[in-house]
């Protein structure tokens, strides 16, 4: 099984921000890297008039559009109000042969192994104290009171690669 690291937060804690920064320093030590991320908006990569969308949009349930730069897979749902993606479907449609790790942003309330990310200055709560997959606490400024958690810094990337390293063994 590919470990699964989440990183869960408040809207606009920096949760992609770090990403940003972390996925270069884990391929850097030569780690594949697999990514979901939750969204709550609609999307849609694909460009009016180019052949995949007017495919997509004839009646697909699926498509796959490939190239030999990258591979994009597109499910429809018919039901516009369905519920919210299941992280275990999405974890599903990746190729685990191909990562040695599965990175998530969003599903903070999946029970997952999580690191949370928090910015006193937002006013927002804290997430550990209610969750136990929560590893470490990382922040821009000092830790929280009463919190046996590992504490990393939100402007070190590097170190907290070495954390998800050591995490991973």
């Amino acid at each position: 099984m590919t470990p699964i690291l989440g990183f869960a937060g408040y809207s606009g804690s920096g949760k992609t921000t770090l990403l940003e920064q972390l996925i270069p320093c884990l391929k850097q030590r030569g780690i594949r890297i697999g990514l979901v991320k939750h969204s709550h908006h609609s999307i849609d990569p694909d460009k009016p008039g180019k052949d995949s969308y007017r495919l997509r949009h004839a009646g697909c349930a699926q498509t796959l559009l490939a190239t030999k730069e990258r591979h994009m897979l597109y499910f429809e749902y018919p039901e516009p109000e369905r519920d919210e993606p299941e992280l275990q479907q999405c974890l599903a449609q990746l190729d685990h042969s191909q990562l040695d790790l599965i990175l998530v942003e969003g599903f903070r309330e999946e029970p997952i192994p999580k690191i949370e990310i928090h910015r006193p200055s937002y006013g927002k709560p804290l997430l550990h104290p209610n969750d136990s997959h929560i590893i470490a606490f990382a922040t821009d400024e000092g830790e929280p009171k009463d919190c046996d958690l590992p504490q990393l810094n939100l402007n070190q990337p590097e170190a907290i690669a070495a954390f998800i390293i050591d995490w991973m063994k």
